[in-house]
């Protein structure tokens, strides 16, 4: 009788199997003999493999927009268990949002107790390999056991969003490694699925989708990537999905994916970038430069900021390609836009954005010197000029690319022609500035010793601000010429003797340096 009590009943053993079978991120199942691995990793390799086997598709349910978790998909590489990122469904309508994962937690919590237990363990195990895909030699385990074959198993029978949003992360993480790509890449027909998942109205499936279409544009297969992105109707959707979204994740992925088409291979831009401008790119990316400048001068939301960036880098890149730079470079809307950015008093906040578009004016000007004359007289604008020099102290190409600009500004000034409250403006931006002027030349002494750069390079880029050191001294002696016809309070209050005399000084120096006179 005792030994028939110890026995476990039927409905005991099945509980305990119930338990074996729920997944615990702590626990690491033994491995089988045949499946031991001689991998150098904190994760037992058995264990990996018992998660892809927990992924295999069953018989597809009607789960409808499922979401339990949100990624972290401002990463390059993706923490599946962040939940930073809060969905936004993309609308024909832009003054109307739709949120997912906000304002909605009863349904969502229905949504949730209907999910079987095994939704649940296949979420998990899901969200745990997207972590570890995160590593290299994980990433390369997995697709040595046939990871991707199960992921895109999936992709193909899933009804549920969230389950494609961790098939997309996992696979966002395993593109970030060379030999898991070249895995993606071989697998037959798998890209041509990634790539049908744009048309989704999902917002982290999306997220997703631009992320891992990114990485694949930045390896050494890009053409095969872009061939398959290649078609109108494509090409259209992204537009579409970078114009109409009000999410700002989803916009820094697409235009993300922009950069990445003009980053990659000179043949994945006669693929990609051409088309893309006949369908309207440059249009749209006005329109979501219109709408973030708006967006900093009103609200100034940090989430935001690095959306404004991404489309700054993109301008800034396409302006100096042949098919793209005359229709950008033309464009006064623009320039207008860019300027506006310079002058924003706050830089501090999106200073990497004011030095994207100070290199992005510079390579206007070159194109559309005439667009020059527009702002040679805007104070606050040579003051923001100034202003950015700060953020630039270690990229040369910045630097070189703002005094490019002053020099445009400064040679359209007409110091002879001016009254002298007009003059003493320039002269009292440029005294109040003579710190920052003094910084940047020793730095660019600095960077003359250090680098060898060919004479034709440092002969251009000297050229620009040995030009604007000139017009500076120009501008300063005239001043000196007129003080004595000046009102004596006008003269302290903007300008010493000493004050003129230093900048005089630094501007001499280095201009007598600087060149072979």
């Amino acid at each position: 009788m005792a030994a028939s009590e110890s026995t476990p009943t039927r409905e005991e053993e099945e509980g305990e199997q119930l338990e074996e079978d729920r997944f615990v991120s702590s626990h690491h199942p033994s491995a089988p003999p045949d499946e031991l691995f001689d991998i150098s990793t904190t994760v037992d390799p058995s264990y990996v493999i018992s998660l892809i086997r927990k992924l295999l598709p069953v018989e597809p349910k009607n789960v409808d927009n499922t979401e339990i978790r949100g990624s972290n998909c401002n990463n390059e590489v993706v923490n599946s268990s962040n939940d930073s990122c809060k969905s936004m469904g993309i609308v024909d309508d832009p003054t109307k949002s739709h949120f997912r994962g906000e304002g909605d937690e009863d349904s969502h919590k229905e949504e949730n107790a209907r999910l079987s237990a095994g939704e649940e363990v296949w979420e998990e195990c899901g969200c745990v390999l997207w972590d570890l895909a995160a590593n290299q030699t994980h990433a390369e385990l997995m697709v040595q056991n046939f990871v991707l074959e199960v992921l895109l198993a999936n992709l193909m029978v899933t009804q549920s969003v969230r389950v494609t949003e961790i098939c997309l992360g996992i696979m966002g993480n395993l593109a970030c490694h060379e030999v898991p790509l070249k895995h993606i890449v071989s697998s037959n027909g798998l890209i041509a699925v990634i790539v049908d998942q744009l048309f989704l109205d999902d917002t982290q499936c999306l997220c997703e989708a631009f992320r891992l279409l990114s990485s694949g544009l930045q390896g050494g297969e890009c053409i095969k990537w872009a061939e398959a992105l290649q078609f109108e109707h494509i090409l259209s959707r992204i537009l579409w999905v970078m114009e109409n979204t009000l999410n700002p994740q989803l916009i820094e992925k697409s235009v993300g994916l922009l950069l990445s088409m003009i980053e990659s291979q000179k043949e994945v831009e006669h693929i990609l970038l051409s088309p893309l401008m006949k369908l309207g790119l440059a249009s749209v990316l006005v329109n979501l430069l219109t709408f973030e400048m708006s967006k900093l001068t009103n609200d100034r939301i940090p989430e935001r900021y690095p959306v404004l960036d991404v489309i700054l880098r993109a301008l800034e890149a396409l302006c100096v390609i042949d098919v793209c730079s005359q229709e950008i470079c033309s464009n006064k809307e623009i320039f207008q836009l860019v300027c506006d950015l310079i002058k924003f008093p706050d830089k501090v906040e999106v200073s990497t954005s004011c030095v994207t578009a100070g290199l992005l004016i510079a390579n206007i000007l070159s194109d559309v010197p005439d667009l020059a004359s527009s702002i040679s007289q805007d104070l606050p604008f040579l003051q923001g000029l100034f202003d950015i020099f700060p953020f630039t102290s270690d990229d040369s190409e910045a630097r070189c690319a703002l005094w490019n600009v002053i020099a445009r500004f400064l040679v359209r000034v007409r110091e002879d022609e001016m009254s002298a409250s007009n003059l003493r403006q320039y002269v009292f931006i440029l005294l109040s500035k003579s710190d920052v002027i003094e910084d940047d030349l020793f730095d660019h002494q600095f960077d003359e010793k250090k680098e060898n750069e060919s004479l034709a390079t440092s002969g251009r880029k000297s050229d620009a601000r040995i030009l604007a050191l000139r017009r500076i001294t120009s501008i300063l002696n005239k001043w000196n010429a007129l003080k004595d016809f000046c009102e004596k309070d006008m003269m302290e209050d903007y300008a010493t003797n000493e004050k003129i005399g230093r900048l005089l000084d630094i501007c001499h120096g280095h201009n007598i340096s600087g060149t072979s006179e």
